[in-house]
């Protein structure tokens, strides 16, 4: 069962962009995409709230967060969060190991 996070960071001035930006260019974020177990990490920004990133971080199962969690990353992306001023709110989800269900399934278009 994978694990998804969305971390909404938040900051003033346009930090929150400021700090995704830095992720990518610093080659962070490519980093911790190429960790054993991650399965996706990428930053969206919210049409109604231009003072917020989003991020979207999914991992194989507990374990490789924990991996994650102890690695020298966790560092790299504290620094650059105080280094931002930024705040974040945390939500945490299971997958389904069933899938989406037959009766959803015809809203969506493929």
């Amino acid at each position: 069962m994978s694990v998804v996070i969305n971390i909404y960071y938040t900051g003033t001035n346009g930090a929150a962009r400021k700090f995704a930006e830095e992720m990518e260019r610093s080659g962070t974020a490519a980093a911790i995409r190429s960790e054993e177990g991650n399965l996706r990490y990428d930053y969206f920004f919210p049409m109604t709230d231009p003072e917020t990133v989003l991020l979207i971080d999914s991992w194989q199962d507990q374990h490789a967060i924990d991996v994650h969690h102890a690695s020298p990353m966790m560092e790299q992306i504290t620094k650059l969060r105080n280094k931002y001023d930024l705040h974040m709110r945390v939500e945490r989800y299971l997958s389904d190991a069933q899938g989406i269900p037959e009766s959803d399934s015809h809203f969506i278009k493929k």
